[in-house]
């Protein structure tokens, strides 16, 4: 669909398209609405609790769904801490973030200085692509590279994206 911005790919690729962005897809066997809502509405239920500053002490993690809307965590003792700020919401098609986390794991403060996830939702062979793009890299400053492998990593997006399939192969 985005062969036009990105080139056509052969496979899902976590590392493919311009050196300072993250391209990864999956599909999913739910309808755009419904993995939109799994994504945005029950993002707790699969985003890995190991990835959150709370860790243990998590009770919630979510996206506030509207422009301008929070995307944060709170604890068990009630304080919460943002990690970006909702940029695009249009329900079911596409959610655009700030990913105001530096490499550090540290709060960046200032969205000019935020990379950005630009979140698609299509219909696709009776599901749903999820195409994530996460761009914007060189905002994080000096050492931007190595953050873009990290999260372009096994270890990163490509993770997040399998639980979350796994989550929607579960109906969560």
């Amino acid at each position: 669909m985005f062969e036009f911005l990105f080139g056509k790919k052969k496979e899902p690729a976590a590392d493919s398209g311009p050196v300072e962005l993250i391209i990864i897809e999956r599909i999913v066997a739910l309808a755009p609405a419904d993995a939109f809502a799994l994504f945005v509405d029950k993002l707790g239920s699969w985003w890995p609790r190991e990835l959150t500053w709370a860790k243990d002490h998590l009770e919630e993690i979510g996206i506030e769904p509207r422009v301008d809307g929070h995307c944060y965590e709170r604890r068990t003792d009630g304080t919460t801490s943002e990690w970006g700020t909702v940029l695009t919401f249009a329900r079911p098609e596409q959610i655009v973030f700030t990913w105001q986390i530096n490499f550090d794991r540290s709060f960046e403060p200032s969205v000019t200085l935020a990379s950005r996830v630009d979140v698609r939702f299509t219909a696709r062979d009776g599901g749903t692509q999820i195409l994530v793009v996460h761009r914007d890299f060189p905002r994080h400053g000096s050492g931007w590279q190595k953050y873009r492998a990290s999260l372009a990593s096994r270890n990163g997006w490509p993770m997040l994206l399998d639980r979350y399939a796994a989550a929607a192969a579960k109906g969560a």
